[in-house]
């Protein structure tokens, strides 16, 4: 897999059926390593690692019901009330962030009402925070760490 624009981290691979798998901390389990995946991976630990986040409150790719649709999110950080902190959406190196992209977080958000949104995909990370009351959200340079 090819370098991200990560700090670099340690991860368990198995091998099996010629395919690789890493080991995912959230979902306790070996999960086949796409380029999407091997990102994810990455953005779990920088939440962990570099902001901070309790692994108790992140959760990593659960369904949830947009208009109706079943849908996956990648990457979600709660608050120790339950409300949602942060969604992330993961894309492959390969993938360009785009305006769909946001448009898919965005719809993923009217769900789940998050405090702040990340995009990324690997290589390039876009931070957002949302402001409910104007119905806007505003670019940051990061999103801010962990905290009670």
């Amino acid at each position: 897999m090819i370098k991200l624009n990560f700090p670099s981290y340690q991860f368990r691979f198995k091998n099996s059926e010629n395919k690789t798998a890493i080991f995912d901390e959230l979902r306790k389990k070996f999960i086949i390593l796409t380029p999407e995946e091997w990102v994810r991976q990455h953005t779990i630990q920088y939440l962990i690692q570099q902001k901070n986040y309790p692994k108790q409150l992140l959760n990593a790719e659960k369904q949830l019901k947009v208009n109706g649709l079943t849908r996956r999110y990648d990457i979600v950080a709660y608050n120790p009330n339950g409300s949602i902190n942060l969604i992330v959406e993961c894309k492959a190196p390969s993938i360009k962030i785009t305006q769909d992209t946001f448009d898919q977080i965005a719809r993923y958000n009217l769900a789940l009402k998050a405090e702040q949104l990340m995009v990324t995909n690997g290589m390039n990370h876009y931070f957002c925070e949302m402001d409910y009351e104007l119905e806007k959200y505003h670019f940051l340079r990061e999103i801010s760490s962990y905290s009670l």
